[in-house]
Parts: C-alpha cells; structure tokens; sequence
C-alpha cells in the first residue's frame, strides 16, 4: 500500500490547495485515525487510514471533468490570481473542483 503525504491527499480530495491543507494542519483541523495531526509531511495509506475535517470522513473523489476552453484574451489560467485579474475559474461555473491547465 503506498503512503501519500497528507497534504497532498486532502488537494487530491478537493478539500483545498496544497498550501491551504498545510495550514490546516498546522491549525490542527485534521484528524488521523482518531488523533489531531499538526506535523506537515505526515504520511498515510488512503486506502487504510480514516481521515476527517470538519468532522466528515475524507475520501479521494475518481471522478473527473474535462472541460475544454478557448481562453479569450485578458483572462489567466489560474484559479486565484494574486494581482485580481480575470481567471479562467470565472468563466466556468460547475460545482466540481476545476484545476485549471494550460497547453504547453
């Protein structure tokens, strides 16, 4: 079974970003098996260990949308830009967790 960081796990599972679930972490909001974590680069097996935010189980979403934009001028692929420019995450409006690509 292989071990996932924890931060990694819950941006997998749409909880939040990478760094958003460190600061979860950090503030204790994350419990593992029963017990408060707050040690960034802790490792757990998905598929073995119960993790809870908000006092709801956690678990990884397979499920995936691909949505296919022609990005019209003046927007950003980002989902949150720093300087409050026009995000592509504003022309899409579906539920779901968006995490916006770019081609290369």
């Amino acid at each position: 079974m292989e071990e996932v960081r924890l931060q990694k796990y819950l941006a997998n599972c749409g909880i939040a970003s990478r760094r958003k679930a460190e600061e979860l972490i950090v503030n204790g909001k994350i419990i593992v098996n029963g017990k408060i974590v707050t040690e960034l680069g802790t490792k757990i097996k998905p598929k073995v260990d119960k993790v809870t935010y908000n006092g709801k189980e956690v678990e990884e979403e397979n499920k995936h949308v691909y949505i296919l934009l022609n990005k019209p001028i003046g927007y950003v692929t980002t989902s949150k830009d720093q300087f409050g420019r026009d995000s592509v995450i504003d022309l899409v409006k579906v539920k779901e967790r968006v995490v916006p690509c770019r081609k290369t």
